[in-house]
């Protein structure tokens, strides 16, 4: 029996996941996110779940809202047999959740019911978990609120930033979701309640979470700064200029000096203090209006550096 799949979903997490689909499966129809502009020019860009769509000759669907009548009247009369769901961006309304005969799944990033949310990924390194990982799970009406079907955990470790947590989840996402694929479709999938008291909620970052608190240990700085690389990029004020940071070394040594006071140079950039006492080194920066650079070659010739203290000007 050959079942109507349809898959959900938008950003590079969900290309390896609709690619081992449709590859093992068949996928009879993707929807993602309509098209944006993109850079400086504002070209029009499909998203990457789109693109890969297109490349693989399924048919593509693009809606601005989900929850319009037309798009679940058109997902209607594809009669599918079973929904998922990767990082799709919109929540589902009840109507169409209801419409796949195997329900609705999603191939959420993170061990539920912790960091449930459209940022699983950056706030698992914001907050400083030792452990991540994928969740299958049942779709219901509240936020990433139904059964857990299947769970693959991962370490995260100091070496790990989000883009590199993000793409390790995605892999096994895509894996994951073919290992228990086989028993939802025949109805023998264990199914589990999410525990409330266990309950965490990981909204999508503000422009307000990208800016650093020097005050702040050095471990929770080191966190924020690994957290928001590749993207968006946590930064600090220096010299009235937005400086962003990219990459930072786990706290060593010890300071006396007011946190953001850059204490000083070294081979892979300079070192900034923190209100713990300790310092993080920063290793990949990017001034405003200027390229992303390694950290040495930005404080290169710049003995002014030292001393300065950064943060104090918006």
């Amino acid at each position: 029996m050959n079942e109507t799949i349809i898959f959900m979903g938008t950003p590079d997490f969900s290309v390896p996941v609709l690619r081992a689909l449709h590859e093992n499966h068949g996928v009879s129809m993707v929807i993602s996110q309509p098209d944006k502009p993109v850079g400086r020019k504002r070209i029009l860009t499909p998203p990457p779940v789109a693109a890969a769509a297109e490349g693989m000759g399924i048919p593509l669907f693009q809606p601005e809202r989900i929850k319009d009548f037309g798009a679940v009247d058109k997902i209607r009369e594809m009669n599918p047999d079973l929904i998922i769901t990767a990082a799709y961006g919109q929540i589902l309304p009840k109507e169409l959740l209801d419409i796949p005969r195997l329900g609705a799944v999603n191939v959420h990033a993170s061990l539920l019911p912790r960091h449930r949310g459209g940022a699983p990924i950056h706030r698992a390194i914001l907050e400083g978990d030792r452990e991540s990982g994928v969740s299958i799970m049942y779709m219901a009406e509240g936020l990433d609120s139904g059964d857990v079907i299947s769970q693959s955990a991962v370490q995260i470790t100091d070496d790990d930033n989000t883009g590199t947590l993000h793409d390790r989840l995605s892999t096994i996402g895509a894996k994951l979701l073919l290992e228990t694929l086989p028993s939802i479709l025949d109805g023998t999938n264990d199914r589990a309640p999410q525990d409330p008291a266990e309950v965490t909620v990981s909204p999508n970052i503000q422009k307000e979470d990208e800016r650093l608190d020097w005050t702040r240990d050095a471990r929770a700085v080191f966190n924020h700064i690994r957290g928001l690389s590749p993207w968006p990029g946590a930064y600090t004020m220096l010299d009235g200029k937005r400086l962003k940071i990219y990459g930072a070394l786990k706290p060593a040594g010890s300071t006396s000096e007011m946190p953001g006071t850059i204490t000083g140079i070294t081979e892979r950039g300079f070192t900034v203090a923190c209100g713990d006492g300790r310092a993080v080194e920063v290793t990949e920066v990017q001034l405003s209006g200027k390229k992303k650079s390694p950290a040495h070659h930005f404080a290169a010739g710049r003995q002014d550096l030292t001393g300065t203290v950064m943060g104090q000007v918006d």
